[in-house]
């Protein structure tokens, strides 16, 4: 097997214009454009209104290669394209190959008899989607939940990333380009098309079924040896003929290490090595997958609250903590192993173990895939279908949609972090009806599509769980698709139905696939994007970086609900933050107490793909908002959090642990005044429950809150397991903007600490909210921030800065805020 890889250096051109410029292939014609200075950072400002024209417009790719004569001698000489976005015209040495349609499709093209020995020229020249799409719109309408820059917002006409169309947390940027590998794949004999590899748990043992298919260019003799190998020593071995094209042997392994999600034990991997031999035993191709040994598994029984929605790992159950996963960049080609490195470990150090990939951007990297694999994130895998109706009538349509889910469960089904395939995001209910309108597509062409042409496929290749779409309540009443008995659910009612945070408590749903609230990205992120003049939230450039209808009037309704007015910009984007993960914590944590009834919660959004005010936890540059550090706390394997009952002052004190046995603990609560006098406290023993969530205590407050007032008092919980405080929270009476919060008077210290870190000690002479450090200096990440302070104790954590620093000099621009500094 010979590859001759065709990235790198290409030249693109509009399809109208002879000028051409330097392009880089994977890439798309935007990040080319940028790189040769033809187009300003379409990020900055609204820069991005003027970048409309780039997907109005056809472009075209070119470079010249050199393939050597013995290159022509194979047998056989493939062009493969993992990746053409979208409508792309492919061309060899003048002579057209062929045409694609689908940006989440891999080609292979047989060129053999095209190519020649020395310089070759390959084109591909990719038409404008809009145009097409515009036409078809005309045609057939295709309802949809969204709008975007282009006269109808009818992605559902194209295989391509949904949101490359504007969202309502992205921009407008529809792309076009070589955004995948694309390379020369010569050789004799044979190849390995694919390998599949399944796993047959039973009484501690665990086998390995490895089945390989075969192309052959003629006949003889070949057999498939497999290896399997784990720390460097093998394992597992043999091998089979190849019938048929095809070859099949089971493999048993010999003391498993099985694979966990974060969390619940270690991520041991195994490499499965493929090796397709000749007659001879002659080594001709090869093939390696790194999988993880485990069950998981989607179990849905009657039980007496409906049905149950949850995941079990290798036998035991887990509650699913985490967040759905958005396209890191508008422009995923220019992101880099280490950008996916960060985003997965900073889930992990939110202990998440799971994300969802929305089903309106793309199949993700393989470098994703592997890095959760590696870490134990559970990945929820929508196909790449969202909030449209799309044309299950049209029997190409189908076609297509079968070999894209093909070619992307092929590439993905043995990462061992895959718990569950999923058809679409938000059709199901949202968007069906008996016949298609203007507002529904119908049952008939919606089940074509999910619940036929999808799994009919994936079932052949797969056999992990699959639902039809996201939200989706199983039986006979499909339009039910937020029901709180069986299967999962979108709740939206606080941010888009105008609920209180307090609606949370209402809600029992078996498993919460997403729900939300906004704020705005840290200072200097914000700063990054504008000017000084724009630096107000109605301004029209802090409005352009705002995509949802009611965004930045519904944070600041809700902020002078809560909170008191902000005193200055840098405060309105800080309090926002605070109010976001506020709101998530009262839901989340409340899913938690009522555990294994509720048994998941991926609140919406991960991460970001521009900088921008949204749902996410994390900023398009990675940094972390307070409901991220937030997270951290409300997601911690054992927590201890509390709620009030109807404002009667009796207040149950939970404690949700994720531990497999009864642990003894130890409870202390305090209650104080805001000002941080004490007023009573007790420290008591308990019993955090196993893998489940128990009302530990109930104390009876309503005299103090008599005495005192609601606004005046702080009831603060800790939690300790063997020595060591693994949760604390704060419980409040009153909403913050009646509470007359004294200065708190936070002290500081800093020392040095290992790997050019700070240790960092804050101490609170009065009650302390929301506690937040920031630097004028360099950029330093913190291990905690956004806490509660109470009187007289001290919080370490640690800061890890940009660049080396002394004390003095990472001391001085370091700022340390709470909530009283905001107004």
């Amino acid at each position: 097997m010979q590859m001759i890889d065709l990235g790198g250096e290409w030249s693109l051109s509009r399809a109208d214009k002879k000028q051409r410029i330097p392009a880089t292939v994977p890439g798309c014609v935007h990040t080319d454009l940028m790189a040769a200075g033809k187009i300003a950072d379409p990020f900055y400002r609204a820069n991005e209104t003027d970048c409309q024209w780039i997907g109005e417009t056809d472009w075209v790719y070119r470079r010249t290669f050199d393939l050597p004569a013995d290159s022509l001698r194979r047998d056989r000489v493939l062009l493969r394209c993992e990746g053409l976005d979208t409508f792309a015209t492919l061309t060899l040495n003048g002579r057209r190959i062929a045409k694609t349609d689908n940006q989440h499709r891999t080609y292979e093209f047989d060129v053999k008899r095209l190519l020649k020995a020395g310089k070759n020229t390959v084109e591909v020249r990719f038409d404008s989607v809009i145009p097409y799409i515009r036409r078809q719109e005309a045609k057939r309408y295709l309802p949809n939940m969204g709008g975007s820059a282009i006269a109808a917002a009818a992605w559902p006409h194209v295989r391509k990333s949904a949101c490359n169309f504007g969202w309502d947390w992205g921009p407008m940027a529809t792309t076009a380009g070589i955004w995948r590998d694309i390379y020369l794949l010569a050789f004799d004999t044979a190849r390995l098309a694919d390998v599949r590899i399944e796993q047959d748990h039973s009484r501690g043992k665990v086998s390995l079924d490895v089945s390989a298919e075969v192309e052959a260019t003629g006949r003889g003799k070949l057999t498939a040896a497999v290896t399997v190998t784990f720390g460097g020593r093998i394992v597992a071995e043999g091998s089979a003929p190849v019938r048929g094209g095809k070859a099949a042997l089971r493999l048993p392994i010999k003391h498993p290490k099985l694979w966990w999600p974060a969390g619940m034990g270690d991520q041991p991997l195994y490499d499965v090595t493929v090796d397709l031999l000749d007659a001879g035993d002659a080594l001709i191709d090869s093939s390696a997958r790194r999988i993880g040994l485990r069950e998981l598994k989607l179990v849905q029984k009657t039980d007496r609250w409906g049905e149950s929605f949850h995941f079990e790992a290798n036998g035991p159950r887990f509650f699913a903590k985490g967040a759905n996963w958005i396209p890191a960049d508008a422009w995923p080609t220019r992101l880099t192993s280490e950008d996916y490195e960060r985003l997965i470990i900073d889930a992990v150090a939110a202990n998440m173990n799971m994300l969802r990939i929305w089903g309106g951007g793309i199949y993700e990297a393989d470098v994703f895939y592997d890095l959760c694999d590696e870490l134990g994130i559970c990945v929820w895998q929508d196909f790449m279908f969202a909030c449209a109706g799309y044309p299950g009538y049209d029997e190409a349509f189908l076609d297509n949609v079968r070999a894209e889910v093909d070619d992307n469960v092929r590439r993905l089904r043995h990462h061992p972090s895959i718990a569950l395939w999923c058809g679409n995001n938000e059709i199901e209910g949202w968007l069906t009806a008996d016949e298609w309108g203007e507002d529904t597509m119908s049952w008939r062409d919606y089940k074509a599509i999910f619940d036929k042409a999808i799994p009919q496929t994936l079932r052949k290749l797969d056999s992990r769980p699959y639902i039809p779409g996201s939200p989706h309540s199983p039986g006979k009443c499909r339009l039910d698709y937020n029901g709180p008995d069986a299967g999962d659910a979108h709740l939206w009612m606080v941010w888009h139905g105008g609920a209180p945070f307090e609606w949370y408590y209402s809600s029992f749903h078996r498993f919460v696939s997403e729900f939300g609230f906004q704020s705005f990205p840290e200072p200097r992120t914000v700063r990054a994007y504008t000017d000084a003049a724009d630096r107000n939230v109605s301004s029209p450039v802090m409005e352009h970086h705002q995509r949802s209808g009611i965004g930045n009037s519904k944070i600041m309704t809700t902020m002078l609900d809560w909170f008191r007015l902000p005193k200055d910009f840098d405060s309105t984007l800080r309090l926002s933050q605070i109010q976001q993960g506020l709101a998530i914590k009262t839901a989340v944590e409340h899913w938690r107490r009522h555990m294994p009834r509720v048994m998941g919660a991926l609140y919406w959004q991960h991460n970001d793909c521009w900088p921008v005010a949204s749902w996410a936890s994390l900023d398009y540059f990675g940094r972390w908002k307070a409901l991220h550090y937030a997270a951290k706390r409300f997601f911690a394997p054992v927590l201890v959090s509390a709620v009030e009952k109807d404002d009667t002052g009796l207040v149950g004190i939970h404690v949700t642990s994720e531990l497999p046995a009864v642990t003894p603990a130890k409870l202390i609560w305090r209650l104080t005044t805001t000002d941080g006098h004490e007023l009573a406290a007790r420290t008591q023993r308990v019993q955090a429950p196993a893998d489940a969530s128990k009302r530990v205590e109930q104390i009876d407050l309503s005299d103090p809150l008599a005495k005192f007032g609601r606004e005046n008092l702080l009831l603060w919980l800790e939690l300790h397991v063997a020595g060591e405080r693994v949760s604390d929270n704060l419980v409040m009476f009153a909403k913050p903007k009646r509470m007359d919060l004294p200065d708190p008077a936070i002290t500081t210290k800093v020392k040095t600490g290992p790997d050019g870190c700070f240790e960092i000690t804050l101490k609170a002479k009065r009650p302390a909210l929301w506690a937040h450090l920031d630097t004028t200096g360099p950029e330093a990440f913190f291990t905690d921030n956004y806490l509660h302070l109470p009187p007289g104790q001290p919080r370490a954590l640690i800061a890890q800065p940009t660049k080396p620093m002394t004390v003095a000099a990472f001391k001085k621009p370091l700022k340390v805020r709470s909530l009283v500094d905001t107004f």
